[in-house]
């Protein structure tokens, strides 16, 4: 049996219809993705007006001359929150010194150490991971034009030195066995080594790392005693394997 014309018209129609919608949903060029738009430059007035005190405005900070919005931490970065402080400004000094007055609020970070700056950089590296970037701070980090500065590439570079450091110290103590520790209200504080004797030693790389010199304790074999630099715990005897503190 022949098939009707009309249903032969139908059906191209329906083929139609089909290819339109395809190319409507799935273009074969698709048009380029907008692009985000450039970060903003700010000054220092002008970022002091996003300190919280204006609900009209979003709550912005600055740590090494990145700016971020922090509207949704609001109960902590509004007027009265514990981290107010940091709102309408950049005081990248105060995430690792405690000093939320007066001089302590600013963003330079001559003095501190290489551990100290590298704190700074990962706290930036929070805040880019849990709020918004929206631009840069022109001044000690950033020029007129949004380019980094010799500050802030020598600031990353003396965190990335510190990070060295740290692990270079832990590859260095991983050689010599630390001391068991513990702590008790009735005996106080003991260290004890199950193989050897513990012993006070300096930590040669933490003055570069934190700007102090401390000891640490590590347990040495008898034949390991008479070398330079060891100390005994303040009254414990000589080849006493545990010391009360």
């Amino acid at each position: 049996m022949a098939s009707s014309p009309l249903l032969g018209i139908a059906a191209s129609i329906s083929l139609l219809l089909v290819s339109l919608l395809l190319i409507r949903f799935f273009p074969l060029n698709p048009p380029p993705a907008t692009p985000p738009p450039p970060p903003r430059l700010f000054t220092a007035q002008n970022l002091a007006l996003y300190n919280g005190t204006d609900d009209g405005l979003p709550i912005l900070l600055a740590i090494l001359g990145s700016v971020f919005d922090v509207t949704k931490g609001k109960s902590h970065y509004g007027a009265g929150g514990g981290y107010n402080h940091f709102a309408g400004r950049d005081a990248s000094r105060a995430f690792v010194s405690g000093n939320f007055t007066g001089d302590g609020l600013t963003d330079s970070l001559h003095g501190l150490s290489s551990n100290q700056v590298k704190s700074v950089v990962e706290w930036r590296d929070f805040y880019f991971k849990t709020y918004i970037f929206v631009g840069k701070l022109v001044g000690r980090y950033y020029d007129s034009e949004g380019n980094p500065t010799k500050y802030l590439k020598g600031a990353e570079a003396k965190a990335a030195r510190g990070a060295q450091l740290m692990e270079k110290q832990k590859n260095e103590e991983a050689k010599l066995p630390t001391c068991n520790s513990r702590w008790s209200q009735e005996e106080g504080s003991e260290v004890w080594c199950d193989k050897g004797y513990p012993r006070l030693v300096q930590r040669p790389l933490e003055m570069a790392i934190t700007g102090k010199v401390s000891k640490r304790c590590a347990c040495f074999t008898e034949d390991e005693l008479n070398q330079p630099g060891l100390e005994v715990y303040e009254g414990c005897d000589h080849l006493s394997k545990l010391c009360r503190l």
